[in-house]
């Protein structure tokens, strides 16, 4: 193995011609008319040797967000149980949000049951599921890990073949119907095993400043595109498994895709810059996001621990009685169904009943048989808290 080189100018992409081969001799008029034309596809430079030298400010920025995203992750790490659930998910719907799918948080929180509620809160709950993945997979930073957490995101949708390299082209750009004067076409379907390694194997060093490694190795990632769909979704996840396997965050998921969500043309534009050969806007992009998404979550913690205090002062039962104990899962988990609120407490799902009785009647829970599965209760107030995080996160920045 040679010693990595310092790289003032990371290396812009490269260009390699390709012919269009629509997958089928039937189609649109358009398709077939593209039939035989060529067209360019990326061919990025390997990095698992490079040392990304973003600008002063870009490296110093991430450095101070690092530190400030330890330092929250430390504060939270006595109330993990607490808060991780809830910033994990507001990670995977900000994550999720970015691409244009919303829900609010009662429908994801009611999806995660089994509820039909809408296809966006079911996508967001599969985002979540791939967020848990790719944390719980954040010791082993392989090809493999990173095609289990798209399994796991994509699972239910076979025709984007969850966990799998894609063998065709995809792009970005206007048309759906081919690549032909697409704004970026990824790299050939052939290059993408030896990229993914390559990325990998960067990520797995230890000599980058924690940050700026998570931004390039995620823009890397976006633009090698391995997958037909949920590239930008996985590439997130890669970024807080990242974040996890360099220490920066040991406890909890701060939500650095909030961040993001508050300048996603900044976000895009910074990834274009990466490919043009410049590192620094995507790690000042990280940085920003970062800072933003400390602010946001220390505002939700702040909201929640209001709720739960106010909770002690409404509810009046006996100190013995399981509906104090239901209040601490509430704050992680504002939906329950019978079944999942017995589960979470191990008692028998008869026994549950009282309990949740008394947080109805204290005002806390509402409940709504509104979906075959039976009842569900809910916590209002938590509901409104986590769907005004998501309203600040996605409030753009004047400019």
């Amino acid at each position: 193995m040679t010693t990595p080189s310092s790289a003032a100018n990371w290396p812009p992409l490269g260009w390699e011609p390709q012919t269009w081969v629509p997958s089928t001799i039937w189609g649109a008029d358009a398709e077939r008319a593209a039939r035989g034309t060529t067209y360019r596809s990326a061919v990025p430079s390997e990095i698992a040797q490079l040392t990304p030298a973003p600008s002063v400010e870009a490296a110093a920025a991430a450095d101070v967000a690092a530190r400030e995203l330890s330092r929250l992750d430390a504060e939270l790490g006595g109330r993990v149980a607490a808060f991780a659930p809830v910033l994990l998910r507001s990670e995977a719907a900000s994550s999720s949000q970015i691409e244009n799918i919303t829900a609010s948080a009662r429908a994801i929180f009611s999806a995660e049951l089994g509820a039909k509620t809408s296809r966006n809160a079911e996508m967001i709950a599969a985002n979540t599921r791939a967020m848990t993945a790719a944390i719980e997979l954040a010791d082993d930073v392989t090809p493999e890990t990173i095609a289990r957490m798209h399994e796991v995101l994509m699972a239910g949708q076979p025709h984007h073949t969850p966990g799998r390299w894609r063998d065709e082209a995809v792009w970005i750009g206007t048309r759906s119907d081919s690549p032909i004067g697409a704004e970026f076409v990824a790299p050939h379907h052939s290059r993408i095993e030896a990229l993914i390694e390559d990325v990998t194997a960067f990520a797995r060093r230890a000599d980058i400043a924690p940050l700026t490694q998570v931004a390039v190795a995620h823009a890397q990632f976006e633009t090698i595109h391995p997958f037909t769909d949920g590239n930008g979704r996985t590439g997130r996840a890669l970024a807080q498994s990242l974040l996890r396997y360099r220490g920066v965050t040991l406890n909890v998921a701060v939500p650095v895709s909030a961040g993001l969500l508050a300048d996603v043309e900044g976000y895009h534009r910074a990834l274009t810059a990466y490919r043009d050969g410049d590192v620094s806007p995507i790690v000042s992009a990280f940085a920003d996001a970062a800072a933003r998404a400390i602010g946001n979550t220390r505002e939700l913690v702040g909201e929640l621990d209001e709720i739960r205090t106010d909770w002690d002062r409404r509810l009046t039962v006996r100190r013995s009685s399981n509906a104090w104990k239901l209040l601490d899962v509430l704050i992680r988990r504002p939906v329950l169904t019978s079944a999942a609120a017995a589960a979470e407490l191990g008692v028998q799902q008869p026994n549950i009943y009282p309990p949740l009785t008394a947080l109805v009647d204290a005002g806390i829970l509402k409940s709504k048989a509104e979906h075959r599965r039976g009842p569900f209760w809910r916590s209002d107030e938590v509901l409104a808290a986590i769907d005004r995080f998501a309203q600040r996160a996605g409030r753009r920045e004047a400019r």
